[in-house]
């Protein structure tokens, strides 16, 4: 089982980025799936997470701006991230509880994807 994360890139402020992760392997259930950034200097935060259901939750200095989806079908997650600002520059990790066969027996765990930097810059 492993997260691939992609979409990153350098972009002005104001402009829109879009990043994916995406889940693969023997992947029974996903349950919550999120977005965390580590900016350099700073602990890694919660951007936003979403529930297998479709709730969504956002930190309060995203709200209105960056948005988390997610497609079950595709096992990946999605933040469309608009009106970006220069202190939204960070390496963002996709994270991801993820059951699966292990054997006979089901296993939950806490997955993360590599990280992809977003930078915006002027």
């Amino acid at each position: 089982v492993q997260l691939q994360a992609s979409g990153g890139g350098l972009v002005q402020p104001g402009w829109s980025l879009r990043v994916s992760c995406a889940a693969s392997g023997s992947i029974l259930r996903i349950d919550n799936m999120g977005w965390y950034r580590q900016a350099p200097g700073k602990q890694r935060e919660l951007v936003a997470y979403v529930t297998r259901a479709g709730t969504t939750n956002a930190a309060d200095s995203v709200k209105g701006r960056f948005t988390i989806s997610r497609d079950n079908a595709k096992n990946t997650v999605y933040l469309q991230m608009n009106s970006l600002k220069p202190e939204d520059t960070a390496v963002y990790y996709c994270n991801a509880v993820i059951t699966y066969y292990s054997g006979s027996s089901l296993t939950s765990e806490d997955y993360w994807g590599k990280g992809t930097q977003v930078t915006v810059s002027s």
